[in-house]
């Protein structure tokens, strides 16, 4: 069995176009497993089929379905799967898409993702960027409980300013923590044998997260090409996260 996402934007909202897609994949055998509308006129269903070659059938006969446009029939993304447990889909930049955006009261998609990242095996860095007090730290360790790992602080301002020079052997498995630092703590209140943990710490086969990865790069040896996502959190869509005025930020750290 395979699972697919099939989603389609509503071009004619008549009576019994549900049932009507629901009766051809019927037809076909195909199982619905979840269905959800995604923003306004589209909608997401998450499909299940036993013979691949169905799926080339469903494609050819939607081609004659007036009444939507098909969007999506490919097998699910993690961003797909999202998409269907919140009903909305997750933002990403136009430019840059390994950048995820996200406001405050989308933290419940946003733990759901960053969790689902965590669960996954093997090196991963994702750069976390948003102005102070937004709940960036909060989002992370809220993730980490949801992937089952324990969130270990290389260096933070979470409850009071965390610097990290050395790990106790647990952890340092890698299956089992997430990597949490500051950029700004990191780079700009920190000493050397704190670098060099920092250095160690980005080379085991483990997720890290960097909050302030601007400041991050901006400050230390490390370039863009480091980080495998970019997620930003705002408390509006229009909010503007700058670090221009960096003495107004630091203040915040003292």
């Amino acid at each position: 069995m395979e699972d697919w996402y099939f989603e389609y934007d509503i071009h004619k909202n008549r009576p019994g176009l549900l049932g009507d897609i629901s009766s051809l994949l019927g037809m076909l055998s195909i199982n619905i497993l979840t269905i959800n509308g995604v923003e306004n006129t589209r909608r997401g269903l998450l499909i299940q089929v036993e013979d691949r070659q169905k799926i080339s059938v469903l494609r050819q006969l939607l081609r004659h379905v007036n009444s939507i446009q098909v969007t999506a029939l490919r097998q699910p993304t993690l961003i797909d799967r999202i998409a269907l447990r919140h009903g909305r889909f997750i933002a990403r930049e136009s430019s840059d898409l390994k950048t995820y955006k996200f406001t405050r009261n989308e933290l419940g998609i946003l733990v759901d993702f960053l969790g689902e990242l965590l669960k996954r095996p093997g090196h991963q860095v994702i750069g976390v960027r948003g102005m102070p007090r937004v709940g960036k730290t909060e989002s992370i360790v809220a993730a980490s409980v949801y992937a089952n790992k324990h969130w270990t602080f290389v260096s933070s301002t979470l409850i009071k300013q965390t610097v990290r020079t050395d790990f106790d052997p647990d952890e340092r498995n890698p299956s089992t923590n997430v990597y949490i630092i500051d950029g700004i703590v990191s780079t700009r209140r920190a000493g050397e044998e704190h670098r060099r943990l920092v250095r160690e710490v980005l080379k085991i086969p483990g997720p890290k997260i960097i909050e302030h990865p601007d400041i991050f790069v901006r400050h230390s040896e490390y370039g863009w090409d480091l980080f495998d996502r970019i997620i930003e959190l705002r408390n509006t869509p229009d909010e503007e996260i700058t670090y221009e005025e960096l003495p107004c930020v630091l203040s915040d750290y003292e």
